[in-house]
């Protein structure tokens, strides 16, 4: 990347030269949306008939949400980068509008948190704005800490006051999220995405260590203070010991994952959805896929999701700019981390949270925010840059490139 100089000699940034997108990253969307909405399709009259509705009603909803979802992607993928900065501050206020909202309105009684907005047949799980919304400010406040730096030393140095405003952010979104809604997964995933981008953008691993440090403690006294909490932990270490009660998903979704042996039992012979694992369609819907499809179809899960994760890593490398960068950071950490939450606990792995398996699972509020965050992802990769780590270019000068372009851009 080209230094341009004004007649001041102050460094300017060099126009962006658009090109064509990444369409891999669009492609392995597109598979990972197929997977659920075959999965969804084939259970849907088996949770239809639980729940007395249609047998299309819950694929039908999941092809409108993923209809609305492709507007969001292609709205996204067109607007200019910029907007979306100025955008922060007004969705971190819809997001408290939501949330608020979800504190005040009637409760499902099969799910008594106040995690939703319902409204007749319409809901919308105000969470998953609450995460788009924190990571385009997260990404931003990131960048304008980092482009008033002269150097990493500089940032490194001011480390204080860049943690100051993290901290207190975190503290009420994890009251909110955390406290409020007992939503502990959802917190794991937004403290995942301050970590990895703040460590990105530069903040010490001293520093990080001692935040780390101070979460895992507040997590600790989550767990202990919650009895649904203390009995997920007991069910997670040793599942088998009460798999009539609080053991009965964790135990249903193994026998789920085991039935499928190596080629699975088939598209339409599912037996687990039949009432028998809770959440078929959403939370579990990788132990139905993996009975569907066995150990070969998981395989082929797996690396489609390792597929996409590498090439949002791969894109993150070659951002135009500092705010591109953590942006798509911030959206690798978000679906990567909730993946293998969610594919943890279907295996046993870890404890059971309720995280969707992204772009998989059922559920259109997270289907429709995870496919905006990619579109802005997909705009972004039309002004990748060609300086990776193997082009011949040192990574300083690269950083160094960027910080150019972010002090001008967006140092103002």
């Amino acid at each position: 990347m080209r230094s341009l100089r004004d007649a001041a000699g102050r460094v300017q940034p060099e126009p962006l030269r658009r090109h064509r997108p990444d369409y891999w990253l669009l492609i392995l969307s597109i598979a990972l949306l197929g997977v659920g909405l075959i999965v969804v399709y084939a259970i849907s009259p088996a949770l239809a008939a639980a729940q007395n509705v249609s047998d299309n009603y819950f694929v039908t909803r999941q092809m409108v949400a993923i209809a609305v979802g492709a507007l969001g992607f292609l709205v996204a993928s067109r607007l200019p980068l910029d907007i979306w900065r100025k955008l922060a501050v007004p969705l971190l206020l819809l997001a408290a509008v939501a949330t608020l909202l979800a504190l005040v309105l009637p409760v499902d009684p099969r799910y008594p948190a106040h995690r939703w907005i319902r409204l007749g047949s319409f809901s919308f799980q105000s969470v998953e704005l609450v995460k788009f919304a924190f990571l385009i400010w997260l990404a931003g406040f990131l960048a304008h800490r980092l482009s008033k730096a002269d150097s990493k030393s500089r940032m490194a140095e001011d480390a204080r006051k860049m943690l100051m405003p993290l901290m207190a952010a975190l503290l009420v979104i994890g009251f909110v999220v955390a406290v409020i809604q007992s939503d502990l997964g959802s917190m794991v995933v937004i403290v995942a995405m301050l970590g990895i981008m703040a460590f990105v953008a530069g903040l010490p691993l001293r520093t990080l260590a001692v935040v780390v440090l101070a979460i895992a403690l507040l997590g600790t006294a989550a767990v202990s203070t919650a009895d649904y909490r203390r009995e997920r932990l007991a069910t997670f270490l040793n599942p088998a010991a009460d798999c009539q009660s609080t053991g009965y998903q964790a135990c249903q979704a193994l026998i789920s994952v085991g039935s499928g042996g190596m080629f699975g039992l088939g598209l339409g012979r599912s037996i687990q959805a039949y009432g028998y694992l809770p959440e078929a369609a959403n939370d579990s819907i990788f132990a139905i896929y993996a009975e569907k499809f066995g150990f070969v179809g998981v395989a082929v899960l797996l690396a489609l999701l390792a597929a996409f994760f590498v090439r949002l890593g791969s894109l993150a490398e070659r951002a135009p700019d500092t705010f591109s960068r953590l942006f798509i950071v911030g959206v690798l950490t978000w679906l990567a981390i909730q993946a293998i939450i969610n594919i943890g606990a279907m295996l046993g792995l870890l404890p059971l949270k309720g995280i969707t398996l992204p772009l998989v699972s059922y559920g259109g509020t997270s289907v429709v925010f995870v496919m905006v965050a990619l579109g802005i992802v997909f705009n972004m990769s039309r002004y990748t840059t060609f300086a990776t780590a193997g082009s011949g270019v040192p990574a300083g000068q690269r950083a160094l490139n960027r910080h150019s372009l972010d002090r001008n851009r967006y140092g103002r």
